[in-house]
């Protein structure tokens, strides 16, 4: 049975590979600009589209961080993160780990204390009036260095927010090398947060050999050049460690050249977990179900394929078990209705 975008459309999904700022729409983008003016980021949703064009990773670092730019008082942070969790649920996303950068907000102004404040009202909320449960990972923006690393952990073990589960490093790879982090890596995890850092995304499998043996990863966001490295590969499915997998963010930031060439097929008929994800979905034009689409095509997939991928990110995600049951009694439910 060929999948259809109606039946991907419908089915409960989890996403653990999403950016907060990254996920703001071109409405919600618009929204910011209007009570911003004076951004070089367009107000009209429309133009939008063209000003989300880049022809590099380094160029997509500079786009994403002028719509941090927009984002200057908690009430911001609050319309951001209720508005991202509003159009999740339009996609019938059910659980989402969100990878959030407080301290970019922090460099323009917005007090910690605040910040949390606000994305933790929109998740209460969105919860309570959506439908969705999300969690957060906060990130080391990697070009900020040891400062931006030290006051994440600061925020992340000191504030803490409820919904907080984990401890990333995102932002550039190139000239950011991963053992650096290991002290407050080390520090989150003594604390009960998971280690869930980006790497082999724009560098090659020796970033994820430090991910994993230096800051003692539990997934892998990205991993893109995992399968250069027979050991790796071999590693990563012994120790049933998961990637994260945004294929059209690949395409998008020029990482691979074409879904063609992309390697998440060979990841999976290696073995390796695998999770689909949409990384940060509305600058990339895309949706967590157009990735999901992307991905049954790939590989080949039917209904039932797409089912067991939807489940694979419920199973190795760090929602409680009752999410996780819930979530998969739905997914299956959904599946035997549409087969």
């Amino acid at each position: 049975m060929t999948v259809t975008r109606e039946f991907i459309e419908g089915l409960p999904k989890a996403e653990l590979h999403v950016h907060h700022v990254g996920s703001a729409s071109p409405r919600i983008v618009a929204e910011l600009s209007a009570r911003h003016p004076g951004s070089p980021v367009p107000a009209d949703a429309a133009a939008l589209a063209e000003y989300f064009q880049f022809t590099d990773f380094a160029k997509f670092v500079e786009i994403y961080l002028s719509v941090v730019d927009l984002i200057k008082t908690p009430d911001d942070v609050r319309l951001l993160t209720y508005e991202i969790a509003r159009e999740m649920a339009g996609q019938n996303l059910r659980y989402a780990e969100l990878t959030v950068t407080p301290y970019t907000s922090q460099l323009r102004g917005i007090a910690p204390e605040a910040f949390c404040e606000a994305i933790e009202d929109a998740r209460t909320a969105a919860e309570k009036e959506l439908g969705i449960t999300l969690r957060w990972i906060f990130d080391i923006p990697g070009e900020t260095g040891l400062a931006g690393a030290e006051e994440t952990l600061r925020v992340a073990t000191k504030i803490r927010p409820d919904g907080l589960i984990g401890f990333g490093l995102g932002g550039p790879e190139i000239g950011v090398p991963r053992p650096q982090f290991k002290p407050f890596f080390d520090e989150a995890i003594a604390a009960g947060l998971h280690s869930l850092p980006h790497a082999g995304e724009t560098t090659g499998p020796e970033t994820i050999w430090d991910a994993l043996r230096v800051l003692r990863a539990e997934r892998i966001g990205h991993g893109t050049s995992a399968m250069q490295d027979p050991a790796l590969v071999d590693y990563l499915g012994e120790h049933r460690i998961p990637l994260e997998v945004s294929p059209t963010s690949n395409l998008a930031t020029r990482v691979v050249a074409s879904y063609d060439v992309h390697p998440l097929k060979a990841m999976v008929e290696a073995g390796l977990v695998v999770t689909i994800n949409s990384d940060d979905p509305p600058m990339f034009g895309t949706t967590l179900t157009n990735e999901y689409a992307v991905a049954a095509d790939l590989l080949g997939l039917d209904n039932a394929g797409v089912g067991e991928l939807a489940k694979t990110a419920v199973r190795v995600s760090f929602a409680e078990d009752s999410v996780k049951d819930t979530l998969t009694a739905e997914i299956d439910a959904y599946v035997a209705a549409n087969s």
